[in-house]
């Protein structure tokens, strides 16, 4: 039986991603890695770059937390916690109109298929997306995409 893919190696991935390392999704993601997000869908590792260094990461700090991670030799999951806080106004970021220090989190799980060691297959699953404005209301949102 095979090796377990170790929970070691994934937080080094997720302490890439906070620190907005792009080429994590070098090192970690198959060159035909294919990721479903909601209604969000795109195919290969160029697709992920363009993804977080244009849509999320120049308008929003992002920070993953994964307090659950199990896995076996062809599969990872995860019960992720994602916090997006707005950088500045944008009137058509991602999420629609933000304003600075708006937030948005997400609580979800999220399947990884494996092959060669490395994310093939991404999907996404929400429990919830709620944002909260400047001054502390907090609305669930559903599917953001």
């Amino acid at each position: 039986m095979a090796e377990a893919y170790p929970k070691e190696k994934f937080d080094q991935y997720i302490a890439r991603f906070n620190a907005e390392d792009h080429t994590a999704f070098e090192d970690f993601l198959h060159p035909q890695m294919h990721m479903m997000n909601g209604t969000l869908e795109y195919t290969g590792i160029e697709g992920m770059i363009h993804h977080y260094k244009v849509n999320i990461w120049p308008d929003f700090k992002e920070v993953l937390y994964v307090p659950r991670f199990v896995s076996d030799d062809k599969h990872i999951a995860i019960h992720m916690n994602t916090h997006f806080e707005a950088r500045h106004d944008k009137e058509d970021s991602l999420f629609g109109p933000v304003k600075k220090g708006e937030t948005f989190d997400f609580n979800g799980l999220i399947m990884y298929d494996l092959e060669d060691g490395l994310f093939k297959d991404i999907q996404v699953a929400y429990n919830s997306f709620v944002f909260t404005d400047v001054d502390g209301n907090k609305k669930d949102l559903g599917l953001p995409h």
